[in-house]
C-alpha cells in the first residue's frame, strides 16, 4: 500500500530551491535559532523537508509491516501498538506541516504586488 510512494525528493518544485542564495549567508548562519533542523550544517529547506517526508513514509511502512506481523502472530500486541502510535504521530505531524504550508501559501497569494 505505502510502497507506491517512491521518492519524495524528486519533486520539481523543490529542485529550484537549492539555487536560492542569500546575500549575507555568513551572518544568517551565525544567528540560527535553536531547533532549526539542518541550519548549522548547510542543509537546504528542500532537503530537510525531503528527509522528513522520507522518514515519515518509512515510519508508515514499518507500522504496516508490523501490523501484518501482528496478524501472523510473529509480533506482540505491544510492538504493534507502539508502531501504530508512532505512525499516527508521524501522520499528525505531516498533516500539521501541510496545513502550515497551505496557510503560508494563501498568505502569500493575498499579498499585494
Amino acid at each position: 500500500m505505502i510502497s507506491s510512494v517512491q521518492n519524495v525528493s524528486n519533486l520539481s518544485m523543490t529542485r529550484a530551491l537549492g539555487a536560492v542564495d542569500t546575500e549575507n549567508s555568513a551572518s544568517s548562519s551565525a544567528t540560527t535559532m535553536p531547533g532549526t533542523a539542518g541550519a548549522g550544517n548547510g542543509m537546504s529547506f528542500a532537503s530537510v523537508m525531503g528527509n522528513m517526508a522520507t522518514e515519515a513514509v518509512n515510519s508508515l511502512k514499518g507500522a504496516e509491516s508490523m501490523s501484518f506481523a501482528g496478524i501472523k502472530g510473529t509480533a506482540t500486541t505491544r510492538e504493534v501498538v507502539d508502531s501504530m502510535l508512532q505512525a499516527e504521530q508521524t501522520l499528525q505531524t505531516a498533516i500539521a506541516i501541510r496545513d502550515k504550508v497551505v496557510s503560508a501559501f494563501l498568505e502569500v497569494t493575498k499579498m499585494q504586488m
